[in-house]
């Protein structure tokens, strides 16, 4: 009998992923999507039909004890999130509500329809913040400097509050930046790789952006959402930190984007003080032993690599727009 997930965030850059290795291990994928007036498939377009859609929202309880109820899951990815840290600052109330009580929500409704389920928490690197010791790793105390990283923290807890209080499977992986050619465009990864793009085709004259000494942990999403999958294999639910154990700066970012066009970033490279946060997050570095030794997970997809395969696909869709451009 085939085992059953069911994923919040499914449209999403680690949903799609994840639904993706789910349905090639032979899962039954359902997916919760938010009623929209035009809907967005860009990243599951070519599993889309292989998902079973189930209409829920993470505000309403109800509707998640229902998704709950007809997917009938053996495991729970609660991946849906207000998850832009720039938007948090003009909207707090609103990522509060979805990226930190919202996971109430999910707990609630797993606790109330089928509380011997696997649950997975997304938790984030930016729960660090302003960091305590470096790498960080689980046992590092949290300092956040966003209104996204607080409402991480408050989802992360109430998983080890749910885990504890109610003897419930539910873990939590604290995700270091991962990125891939289906990144949002507002993030910075997905910013620079179109931008490479954009400006080798003649469409774009300049990039603008705010702090490039910014250290990040970046690593490829696609084998990130395979640790989510290890933690709720295992004999005991644990939280994990996952990462690539390796810093790089915003400005190497822009090195390897622009050189792989045969650009050089610094003429094309404009410091704007509008990109750089209130308060900034200067260094990420995760330490993923724990998930190394006790799940058997290790990277596959380096950072110069990932990076050149996410200016690629850009470089692609972009010339697919010219085209439409010329022919209209």
């Amino acid at each position: 009998m085939k085992k059953r997930a069911l994923i919040t965030g499914v449209t999403g850059q680690d949903g799609s992923y994840l639904a993706e290795f789910l349905l090639g291990m032979d899962y039954e994928v359902y997916g919760v999507r938010r009623r929209t007036s035009t809907p967005n498939y860009e990243n599951v377009a070519h599993i889309k039909d292989k998902i079973k859609w189930i209409s829920g929202d993470l505000t309403d309880l109800a509707s998640l004890i229902e998704a709950i109820r007809i997917s009938d899951p053996d495991e729970v990815y609660n991946l849906a999130a207000q998850s832009y840290v720039a938007a948090s600052w003009p909207q707090p109330l609103l990522t509060g509500q979805i990226t930190a009580v919202s996971v109430t929500n999910m707990l609630e409704a797993v606790r109330i329809i089928k509380p011997n389920c696997r649950f997975y928490q997304a938790s984030s690197s930016e729960m660090f913040g302003k960091v305590q010791e470096t790498p960080q790793r689980e046992t590092t105390s949290f300092y956040p400097r966003s209104p996204y990283g607080v409402a991480k923290v408050y989802g992360h807890w109430i998983t080890v509050n749910y885990r504890e209080s109610f003897n419930m499977f539910a873990c939590s992986g604290i995700l270091f930046n991962h990125e891939s050619p289906r990144r949002g465009i507002e993030f910075v990864t997905r910013k620079v790789t179109d931008a490479a793009a954009r400006i080798k085709l003649g469409l774009q004259s300049e990039l603008r952006m705010g702090n490039l000494d910014s250290l990040r942990d970046w690593g490829f999403a696609g084998d990130y959402v395979k640790a989510m999958w290890l933690m709720l294999q295992q004999d005991e639910p644990d939280d994990y930190v996952i990462s690539t154990g390796e810093m790089h700066t915003v400005r190497e970012l822009l090195e390897i984007a622009f050189s792989y066009v045969g650009l050089d970033y610094r003429d094309y490279v404009v410091i704007d003080a509008e990109f750089v946060r209130p308060a900034e997050v200067d260094l990420l570095l995760g330490d993923c032993s724990k998930a190394k030794e006790k799940l058997g997970w290790e990277l596959e997809v380096g950072f110069k690599e990932l990076i050149q395969m996410m200016v690629e696909a850009d470089l692609e869709r972009v010339k697919k727009e010219l085209i439409t451009m010329v022919m209209v």
